[in-house]
């Protein structure tokens, strides 16, 4: 009796081992390594959607800030990497981490800030002057402080406006370590200016009376690229299947599905993979 008993719990266990094995083998996955900006914006809940539809494939998103989202790779802890620092992105190949990169889309960096505009620079195109006036008044600028795309751009502006704002670090300048929707939420709630992507921003839904106040400066461009994570380096990576999902991202369909996404009747992405490989 305990005999039979015995071979039905070990037969129950082998079933169950072969149902998960064949459920694995039927939902094959990759890890995407991103951005909090295309998770925030709600892009990837529209457009995963369709590339799992089209090839079985399931796409699983790890969205932090493009810093850590590079690291996360280096590590081999993930198939794709889709971010938006260039210069990161490029050293990331050079060093044998990534395949190739390529542009996927882009957008751009706008400025936010409370209605009563301490600074005096709502409709400041020059992005270097609008920064100097927040700095030279003491107003609150709430920065993510965290190695993302958003603030490794927004320390270039600085840069370029000739201010190190560190040296004002927990004063006017508070940086939160945190991601974009997460400083946003401070920001708005401590009337302070902060530098986000526009998809992001169009997306918040807790804007109380921020607006966007700096914008149209060329310096604010915003690229998105993507990159295979290079199986030389890390022979786990999901070489052919992530592969796949680079190429329908770069392909006709893929960037249609990007143009195509919207929230509030506005276009959040603006696909440019014809610019190729790099």
């Amino acid at each position: 009796m305990i005999r039979r008993v015995f071979l039905k719990i070990i037969a129950a266990a082998f079933l169950t081992t072969g149902f998960l094995q064949s459920a694995q083998a039927e939902n094959p996955f990759i890890i995407v390594q991103s951005t909090t900006s295309t998770q925030n914006s709600g892009l990837f809940d529209d457009l995963l959607p369709k590339f799992t539809a089209k090839t079985g494939i399931d796409v699983r998103v790890v969205a932090v800030g493009t810093g850590q989202a590079i690291r996360n790779a280096a590590n081999g802890d993930g198939d794709v990497l889709f971010v938006h620092s260039k210069p990161s992105e490029e050293t990331f190949v050079s060093d044998g981490l990534g395949v190739s990169r390529a542009d996927v889309m882009y957008n751009d960096f706008v400025i936010v800030g409370p209605a009563n505009d301490p600074a005096g620079v709502a409709g400041t195109k020059n992005v270097a002057e609008a920064l100097t006036k927040i700095a030279s008044s003491k107003s609150i600028f709430a920065s993510r402080g965290d190695d993302s795309g958003t603030h490794k751009a927004e320390l270039r502006l600085w840069k370029s406006a000739g201010i190190d704002p560190s040296e004002a670090s927990g004063t006017w300048y508070r940086e939160t370590g945190s991601g974009m929707g997460a400083t946003l939420n401070t920001g708005t709630g401590m009337g302070a200016y902060v530098m986000t992507d526009r998809a992001t921003w169009i997306a918040f839904g807790n804007k109380g009376t921020h607006q966007i106040v700096v914008e149209g400066d060329a310096r604010m461009f915003n690229q998105y690229g993507v990159i295979l994570v290079n199986p030389e380096a890390h022979p786990h990576v999901k070489a052919d299947m992530a592969q796949r999902f680079i190429n329908w991202l770069l392909s006709l369909e893929g960037q249609a599905a990007i143009a195509d996404y919207q929230v509030d009747g506005q276009q959040l992405f603006f696909p440019n993979a014809g610019s190729g490989p790099s």
